[in-house]
């Protein structure tokens, strides 16, 4: 059964692991921020799952512990960097604070990022934008990396490649996290580690059938790009378009052949005030929400959900109940604990303590 953990107490745990690995204080923090933010929103595969695999990258090097992005290209509303494989996370954090400040300027800034760390969960990075009245994209792909198959092939070419889309709104912002495939590398290689199959036949076999074996994605197949053998020509376009806003603009991708997993990213903020202005986007946006959440639907249905709709509920309700994280996630994090000596926490086993 899954245990639940304070979440201000897990970010400061997460945050000194971090710390004590070498990573600065402040980045620390934002990361932490970050990993716990997704875990509270229900996102736990781009969560604190995450926090051993960039504590090991820390210990290796292969994460820089210090050091600054570099500026390649910056035109005022476009500006290029080399992320040198930093924490992808506190890039992106990073080039949020950078595009807001441009998009007051310009209207709107496009950064991007050639050789950032792994990003983690899109989603959790979306409030911190839409909090202030911007319209974020966000977009990742890994050039190292292969797992979907371009529609009607069974051979890993690219990544799922999500798309993060941040809407302000008059109540909560709509919080778009999907990716170009139907399911993720992370989500199948947890089913595959537990003996578990697939919620659906999200993958595709060595010989072209749909399949919900995990098994099937290290034995010549590969993810479903989305809408499956019926309608994937659609996420093969939008795994396209991914690859050109990220590798494409940066100006480096698989055509390099980069011997180290990361990522490259585009941060996109858009300020609604250099337009119509914000309280007119917000007047549409809100209409639009309202009128989906109105919709006709079958007797018995469901009310209609907005994207980012659960998630923002659930953070809510596990800031005050506690963060429920997977099974598997704080036995690793011990092993860390112990390994750099930071006291790890206890969950939480009465109304809003620890024993």
């Amino acid at each position: 059964m899954s245990e639940r953990y304070d979440a201000a107490r897990l970010k400061r745990f997460a945050a000194d692991l971090l710390r004590k690995a070498g990573m600065p204080a402040d980045r620390a923090g934002v990361v932490a921020e970050m990993l716990v933010d997704a875990d509270l929103m229900g996102h736990d595969t781009h969560g604190l799952n995450l926090a051993p695999q960039y504590l090991e990258a820390l210990a290796s090097r292969e994460m820089p512990r210090t050091g600054e992005p570099k500026v390649l290209s910056d035109t005022g509303p476009a500006v290029l960097w080399d992320g040198n494989y930093l924490s992808g996370v506190w890039l992106v954090r990073h080039a949020m604070d950078t595009a807001m400040a441009r998009a007051r300027e310009y209207g709107l800034c496009a950064l991007s990022i050639r050789r950032s760390g792994h990003i983690a969960c899109l989603a959790s990075f979306l409030p911190v934008a839409t909090a202030r009245g911007f319209m974020m994209l966000l977009f990742s792909s890994d050039p190292a990396n292969r797992g979907v198959a371009p529609h009607g092939a069974t051979e890993p070419v690219y990544t799922p490649n999500p798309i993060g889309v941040g809407i302000p709104t008059p109540g909560d912002p709509v919080l778009i996290d999907i990716s170009a495939s139907i399911t993720t590398m992370g989500l199948t290689g947890r089913a595959g580690a537990d003996g578990e199959r697939l919620a659906g036949k999200w993958l595709v076999d060595a010989d072209g059938q749909a399949s919900d074996d995990p098994a099937v994605f290290g034995d010549g197949g590969a993810l479903l790009p989305l809408g499956g053998l019926d309608s994937g020509h659609k996420g093969f376009g939008l795994g396209l378009m991914v690859e050109a806003m990220t590798s494409g603009l940066a100006g480096f991708g698989r055509r390099e052949k980069p011997g180290q997993h990361g990522a490259s990213v585009m941060v996109m903020l858009i300020d609604p005030e250099a337009s119509g202005g914000l309280e007119s986007f917000a007047a549409e946006t809100g209409f639009l929400a309202d009128a989906c959440r109105a919709a006709r639907r079958p007797k018995g249905a469901p009310a209609v959900r907005l994207p980012g709709e659960r998630a923002l509920k659930l953070k809510r309700e596990q800031e005050k109940r506690g963060v429920e994280l997977y099974p598997d996630i704080m036995p690793r994090l011990a092993e860390w604990a112990e390994r750099l000596r930071v006291p790890a926490p206890n969950p939480i086993r009465g109304k809003g303590s620890e024993t």
